[in-house]
């Protein structure tokens, strides 16, 4: 159980995070143009994810590849315009950066707060991973979305990287049951390997997959199953990602 403590600390996150929209999220959106990036099929995936959400109550997990330190800033940015995070506030998505990623400055940390981050130590102790874990739990108990990357880091091989896996996301869906799962892949056209960022003028491709992952296992085999369930359909969007973009790995 979370302690109360974190729980209001969580709370304080959102109503200031939601309050400060119109400050973060479109500067966050000015960053992007301004390094000429761009999503060419914005509209389309937007009312997409609108069309996928439409009367639809409960938590979401969104469960993406990772390559860049900017994915979760493409992927919200693809998702939904900002007017429309002020007005279905659950839109507007938690992610779990690597603590190292956003703590360098005060404007990183104070940008991570503000973009409903709850950060994460990467290979530290279990009491870590524990605690990440309830405070992921107590946000989709409320009915809010949540995007984490299933490999647990960025990839070092250009691709889904099966060997990297992390359960984590298992026992998230294992404690939020009635969560939905929406997977999404993402990459810059020209991104061959990992990096921190995209190349200036980067165009993106994005799809997304919802998906009912389920298991007829118990514990942490099914944390195994229901993690290697999600990955698997990333690597078929990614299969399809080569395969329309007609590339070679």
């Amino acid at each position: 159980m979370l302690p109360v403590r974190a729980r209001l600390g969580l709370r304080v996150q959102e109503v200031l995070s939601q309050a400060l929209i119109p400050v973060t999220y479109y500067g966050i959106v000015g960053w992007l143009r301004y390094r000429r990036y761009r999503v060419p099929d914005l509209s389309r995936l937007r009312a997409e994810f609108a069309a996928l959400d439409r009367g639809r109550r409960g938590p979401l997990l969104v469960c993406a590849n990772h390559i860049t330190l900017v994915d979760s800033l493409v992927i919200q940015w693809a998702l939904a315009p900002g007017w429309r995070l002020l007005v279905r506030p659950r839109w507007f998505i938690w992610n779990l950066p690597d603590r190292h990623n956003i703590s360098a400055t005060w404007f990183l940390r104070t940008l991570g707060y503000l973009g409903k981050c709850v950060p994460v130590l990467r290979e530290g102790p279990p009491e870590e991973a524990r605690r990440t874990l309830e405070k992921v739990a107590f946000l989709l108990a409320r009915g809010q979305s949540v995007l984490v990357f299933p490999e647990g880091g960025r990839s070092r091989i250009g691709h889904v990287d099966l060997d990297r896996v992390m359960y984590g996301v298992g026992r998230m869906l294992q404690q939020a049951p009635g969560a939905r799962v929406l997977c999404v892949y993402a990459r810059g056209i020209g991104q061959r390997e990992h990096s921190d960022y995209p190349r200036p003028g980067e165009t993106f491709f994005v799809r997304l997959s919802a998906f009912a992952p389920s298991t007829a296992h118990q514990g942490i085999r099914a944390d195994r199953d229901l993690a290697m369930q999600i990955v698997g359909r990333l690597v078929e969007m990614e299969q399809e990602y080569f395969a329309h973009a007609n590339l070679d790995r």
